[in-house]
């Protein structure tokens, strides 16, 4: 069969090595395969099937240093996920049978409890029976935390099956930012993350959750599955009618040829395997000093790193060996892998050395303060009606006299002028409507806090290239919100004074577990721009991936939702936030919001500030466009993202009620909290598109950028 694509030419720096304990994992994978019923019989496969897959050579490629039993145990777990996949295609994506699919997954976290010795069902399938045997023989080994994280992660990767039929179903194609958060969970790589700490060495709890840690798993999850991408996209799309490739995804958004998809998803593959090495060799020894990490643990985190690395180009060189997959003309830039024959010589080995450099090196060599405007803002799609508080001219008669009362217009980096100018009570009306006066004027002290907070960071720690003061600032503005009634340290300063007067009147009454999530939101924010400022002093244009995942963080909106959410109490269950659905419904309104931010404050962010975070430059960066098609480009997907958004809210919510079994309370609950959302939506790009003083440049040639001339800067942090 013609391949619809040549493959391209990937980077994989690190050699591929093998397990030398292969045959037996191949002769017990095999055994146990046929023990628990998943050759011979099963409908799904035959010992050949089995075989030809060679799972076995995958696991010996991608644990190439763990003993004979452990490469076993862990072949096993992949030869029971992929006839998982393979079942779960057969039985109930080829039947378009939903209500049967969510029936098995709803049984399968039944098999993995998180105390050994608690009873487990009898399994009524191979897959059920796979699953008790590996979560049995695989659990005592490891902590209850790794128990945990594994647990979620497989049920991520089981559950969300569904989501890949509903597309099959209604025969939709995701847009590139949903389908990477969805392919992570579907695709397994979190998951295949767990595995690689049983093979090396488990993850401290202390540093589990941490930013680079994620992005550590993250960045391989998104290597992995759009390296399968390109191998299985023969299989996948034009044997099995899959929608969800990587490859196909770009297609339909680029509106581009198969073989220019597949360029641009290798393109994509190769900046996130730069992202893995960035944060390995810059953000995870700076966590481990951080969290105080013992020599052991930060080795530990060392030997799951280099894991993953080994799974990295084992799972690349088993991709060109399966029968599995397309793999005709695949090609490796690892210049320990360098062509042979005719034509090929040292020269081609500096080639291609010099070809990933000048990738790597790109990220780090924009021109700041380029003439940029006027910013360009696509035709973008709001769908939601505008309705502004009656009480906005209130609200805006109110907002000097806080901001005075505080001190945030006293410390040189925001004047009244500037306040008044940026009429962030307008934003205010708009994304709550309904809001009485005093819930305006309190919306509006946040929006402002948060606004000035984040022009506060680049002005004071930027200038002066002041990671640490940065830092302490951060830990000093958690001091701010005390979680029992504690009074709170003395502030040194407005920034300090207007979290507390906020926090205080914002959380009186709340229980406790609600303002943990508020506070937890907030940190969330304050500790994001922490990256932009590391960032911003290595001179480095993001990821586009990681940039379009932590604007979310930059630009507060966990702060906003959580906000949305407490108003709705215990009406809403916990479980509907927790949600696919619901996450997809709330980034897909972040990450609107985030785009338009980034479209309309273009020209002050390049031009007059020197920014390097803005989603339009990380895609001219990316893409080597020029500016007026990176920002059609940012156009678009926010676009997609809005109707992302409705498609949750036409199709995927009600499914959401029929599977939790919500009151009529419960969905009424949920559809004023979607309402509220769509509010943020409509308010918050209405004060974008009106707003001409803060990003127009009428206003922006006349103001000085940076700390105020005539005031001096308070950056005493006590």
């Amino acid at each position: 069969m013609t391949q619809p694509f040549e493959l391209p030419h990937f980077y994989m720096p690190y050699p591929a090595r093998l397990n030398p304990h292969l045959d037996e994992a191949r002769a017990h994978s095999t055994r146990w395969a046929r023990d628990m019923g998943m050759l011979e019989g099963s409908g799904i496969w035959e010992q050949a099937d089995l075989e030809a897959h060679d799972y076995g050579l995958l696991c010996a490629y991608t644990h190439p240093d763990c003993d004979g039993p452990a490469l076993s145990l862990i072949t096993d777990w992949y030869v029971w996920v992929f006839f998982f996949d393979d079942h779960f295609l057969d039985m109930y994506k080829r039947t378009q049978d939903r209500a049967a699919g969510k029936a098995h997954l709803d049984r399968l976290p039944l098999f993995m409890p998180l105390d050994p010795a608690a009873p487990v069902p009898e399994p009524e399938n191979p897959v059920e029976a796979g699953l008790k045997d590996l979560w049995a023989r695989t659990v005592p080994a490891m902590s209850v935390d790794w128990r945990r994280r594994f647990s979620v992660a497989t049920e991520h990767l089981l559950n969300e099956s569904m989501w890949e039929l509903s597309n099959i179903n209604e025969g939709r194609v995701a847009n590139p930012v949903e389908y990477i958060e969805m392919r992570r969970k579907v695709g397994g790589a979190p998951w295949s993350a767990g595995l690689v700490e049983y093979a090396t060495a488990e993850v401290p709890a202390a540093v589990a959750g941490t930013r680079p840690l994620r992005v550590l798993m993250e960045t391989f999850s998104d290597a992995v599955h759009l390296r399968n991408d390109l191998f299985s996209y023969q299989r996948e799309v034009e044997d099995e009618g899959e929608n969800s490739n990587g490859v196909l995804v770009l297609e339909k958004f680029f509106g581009c040829t198969t073989q220019e998809a597949a360029d641009t998803v290798n393109d994509v593959l190769t900046s996130r395997l730069h992202q893995f090495e960035h944060t390995a060799f810059t953000e995870v020894p700076a966590v481990a000093l951080e969290k105080g990490l013992t020599p052991g643990e930060a080795a530990a985190v060392a030997a799951y790193t280099k894991g993953l690395q080994d799974w990295q180009s084992g799972g690349h060189e088993w991709h060109m060996r399966s029968s599995r997959y397309m793999n005709k003309g695949a090609r490796s830039s690892s210049p320990w892998q360098a062509p042979s024959g005719l034509g090929t010589s040292a020269a081609d080995i500096g080639a291609v050395l010099a070809a990933a450099g000048a990738e790597r090196l790109r990220a780090y060599t924009h021109v700041p303060y380029q003439k940029a405007g006027p910013s360009i803002v696509p035709d973008i799609r709001m769908p939601f009606p505008l309705r502004l508080s009656p009480h906005l001219d209130g609200a805006r008669e109110r907002l000097p006299g806080w901001c005075h009362s505080v001190g945030i217009l006293s410390e040189g980096v925001w004047d009244e002028d500037k306040l008044v100018s940026f009429d962030l009570a307008l934003a205010s009306a708009g994304m709550h409507p309904e809001a009485s006066p005093e819930e305006i004027d309190l919306i509006t002290q946040w929006l402002v806090w948060g606004t000035y907070a984040d022009d506060y960071y680049p002005v004071v720690f930027g200038s002066r290239r002041d990671l640490a003061g940065a830092r302490l600032c951060t830990e000093r503005l958690s001091a701010c919100m005390p979680l029992d009634g504690e009074p709170a340290p003395p502030a040194a300063n407005g920034l300090e004074r207007s979290l507390a007067d906020l926090w205080r009147r914002s959380t009186a009454g709340m229980p406790r577990q609600a303002r943990e999530v508020v506070r937890r939101s907030v940190e969330v924010m304050t500790r994001s721009w922490l990256w932009e400022l590391s960032n911003q002093f290595q001179h480095r244009v993001p990821d586009p991936v990681d940039y379009l995942e932590m604007r979310r963080d930059t630009f507060g909106a966990d702060l906003t939702m959580n906000l949305c959410r407490l108003g709705h109490g215990p009406a809403i269950p916990q479980e509907v936030y927790r949600s696919g659905p619901v996450r997809s419904l709330e980034n897909s309104a972040a990450d609107f919001l985030t785009m338009a931010n980034d479209l309309v404050s273009y020209q002050k962010e390049i031009e007059y500030e020197g920014e390097l975070h803005n989603a339009v430059l990380v895609v001219q960066n990316f893409f080597r466009c020029d500016y007026p098609t990176a920002a059609h480009i940012i156009g678009d997907l926010m676009n997609q993202r809005m109707r992302q958004f409705e498609h949750v809210s036409e199709h995927e919510l009600p499914v959401l009620y029929e599977d939790l079994g919500l009151t009529d309370e419960e969905r009424a609950a949920v559809g004023r909290y979607v309402v509220e959302l769509q509010n943020w939506m409509a308010g918050v790009l209405h004060w974008h598109l009106e707003c001409r003083p803060r990003y127009g440049a009428e206003y922006l040639g006349r103001r000085t950028h940076g700390f105020l001339p005539d005031r001096a800067p308070v950056l005493s942090l006590g």
